[in-house]
């Protein structure tokens, strides 16, 4: 859904969708199926393309950040605004946050008689920080606006980035104040005393079964995601000239050495995955009957032998070997 409101946004500006979609694999068909699960490198491939083909203005990401009222959400939108306070809420939907359209890190701090709302994207492309922050600013505040009958008061908002040239009173209308700029972190500040102030739409019924709900579907995404998950899927995507990790790092939007660190936290690393990724394929090609040197031209191997002698690091055994012990001619 996010990306399906970020391209409507780009064509309202008169971005198409091809323009949009460039490089995603996505097709314009496919945004409108409600089964449809956009990866965050897709979603965050999209935003790219938004913001190179608008010039990416400040404000930019605050106008699209509006679009994404609490209903967008599904199920993860149910859970907020049935839970009873704000601190209910606020703990749903920072667990659950893998199921939303996020682009930074946020992070909840109570600080005193203050709530600080922490947003961070060090691992995004310089160019896209304050795209990604604008962006996730807006959609908390239009979010908390759905919740409550009577939109909650910020007192402070604060972000790195230096002040716009034009465009100040967009961010006074969002957000009610006007943010401090060239500041130490992003956040949105408001009183710690409304936590505990029951929510208009409170309805424990909906809550347990949308917080159900979530669990499975964080569960269904952890078992094939994480940053090891989306390098598989830029793997697949070009099995046949596989990328380097630099090429898929750039497509992800981080630095190399990003990449490998948050890999290596995953307990992995990128040549692991494209060996994973390579055997996998190797493996339904040869029970499918492919020849070998079909096989190591659509992995991506330019002499046979190399393919033969990975193929042996994997099984111990020759492809030929191994398609023997399968049955298959």
């Amino acid at each position: 859904m996010g990306t399906l409101l970020t391209a409507r946004f780009g064509e309202e500006r008169g971005v198409g969708l091809a323009t949009c979609l460039a490089g995603t694999g996505l097709r314009p068909d496919q945004l409108a199926d409600p089964a449809l699960e956009v990866t965050a490198d897709l979603e965050l491939a999209v935003s790219a393309n938004l913001a190179r083909a608008l010039g990416n203005p400040p404000g930019l990401g605050i106008e699209v950040g509006t679009r994404f009222r609490l209903t967008s959400y599904g199920m993860w939108g149910f859970a907020l605004i049935s839970s009873p306070t704000l601190r209910s809420a606020l703990d749903v939907g920072l667990r659950f946050m893998d199921l939303t359209f996020a682009l930074c890190g946020i992070e909840a701090r109570q600080v005193g008689r203050e709530v600080h709302l922490i947003l961070s994207c060090d691992d995004l492309a310089p160019e896209l920080r304050r795209f990604a922050v604008e962006r996730e600013a807006a959609g908390i505040q239009t979010i908390q606006r759905d919740i409550f009958a009577t939109p909650l008061a910020l007192d402070r908002v604060s972000f790195t980035f230096p002040p716009p040239r034009q465009a100040l009173k967009l961010y006074k209308d969002v957000f009610g104040v006007a943010p401090e700029f060239d500041a130490d972190q992003n956040a949105l500040v408001f009183d710690a005393g409304l936590l505990d102030v029951p929510l208009p739409q409170a309805n424990e019924l909906t809550t347990a079964q949308a917080l159900e709900h979530c669990r499975e579907s964080l569960e269904r995404r952890k078992a094939r995601g994480g940053l090891s998950g989306q390098v598989r899927d830029v793997l697949v995507a070009h099995l046949s000239d596989p990328p380097s990790a630099a090429q898929v790092a750039d497509q992800l939007h981080m630095s190399a050495r990003t990449l490998r660190h948050r890999l290596a936290q995953e307990g992995t690393s990128f040549r692991v995955l494209l060996d994973e990724v390579r055997e996998r394929f190797a493996e339904e090609f040869l029970s499918h009957g492919l020849r070998v040197t079909e096989i190591a031209s659509r992995l991506g191997y330019e002499e046979v032998s190399s393919f033969s002698q990975a193929f042996r690091r994997w099984k111990g055994i020759g492809p030929r070997a191994y398609r023997a012990t399968t049955g298959v001619l």
